[in-house]
Parts: structure tokens; sequence; C-alpha cells
């Protein structure tokens, strides 16, 4: 499910999006708003996720090393 809002931006963001769709590097203004939001949503998990792991003490902390040394050597696709 989609919902339709609007939202004012700075002339020179527009512009900025609008060159993007142009170029053909995404298909519509909504896309380019889309894709910005889900990176900010994923940093934002991240970040909650770091704050969590350094919070681990001890046995808890030992068992995340593993993963995290794997986890840096896989590629990312996040487009």
């Amino acid at each position: 499910m989609t919902t339709q809002i609007a939202v004012r931006l700075p002339d020179e963001i527009v512009e900025y999006v609008d060159a993007l769709v142009a170029a053909g590097a995404a298909r519509s203004r909504a896309a380019v708003v889309l894709r910005a939001l889900e990176r900010d949503r994923q940093e934002h998990m991240a970040e909650r996720d770091a704050r969590i792991y350094a919070a681990l003490q001890g046995d808890d902390r030992d068992d995340f090393d593993g993963m995290a040394s794997w986890s840096v050597r896989q590629s990312m696709d996040i487009d």
C-alpha cells in the first residue's frame, strides 16, 4: 500500500531531484525521495544496532564478533 503526501522542499533540492530524473538516475521524484528516506531509515537502524552491540558485555559480545567479521566481507546491494 502507498499513501500520497505533499511536501515542501527548497527550490535547489527540487532542481537536484529533477536533474536526477532527467538524467535517468531515477524514475520519478517520488523514487528519489523514497530512496533517500530508505537510506536514512537504514542509517538509523544501523546506529540503533551499533548502540545495542556496544552495550553488550562478556560472552554476549563474543558471540557477535564472528558474525561482525563475516558481515564486513559481504557486499551490500542497497539500491
